[in-house]
């Protein structure tokens, strides 16, 4: 029996076509958050970058440095709080504090 070759699509292309929307970004930046390892949020951050024209294009619009840009965004990347808030800035997306009050109570009541 001869096999149909199935044409699927790429996981990273299908996520990098879901963070152009800012709100699918946000959220997908929060669930990274969510990990205790920050490495993982600075990765799905340039996941962010890339799909809003690359790293190129993100040093541009939030006037760093493309070299910087690249070692920040990596998983031993360390930003500063104003380079973060840049990046952010460029991508359309801001930071915000969260209380943790509620989710603790969320999570004895369960």
């Amino acid at each position: 029996m001869p096999r149909t070759l199935v044409s699927t699509e790429s996981y990273h292309e299908s996520l990098l076509e879901s963070l152009k929307n800012p709100d699918e970004a946000a959220q997908y930046l929060n669930a990274c958050l969510e990990d205790d390892d920050a490495r993982v949020f600075l990765l799905a951050l340039r996941d962010v970058a890339e799909a809003r024209g690359g790293i190129r294009a993100l040093s541009r619009d939030a006037h760093l440095n493309r070299e910087s840009l690249y070692r920040m965004l990596s998983k031993s990347g360390n930003p500063s709080l104003d380079s973060l808030s840049a990046v952010l800035n460029a991508c359309g997306l801001r930071l915000a504090v969260q209380s943790t009050a509620l989710r603790r109570r969320k999570r004895r009541i369960a």
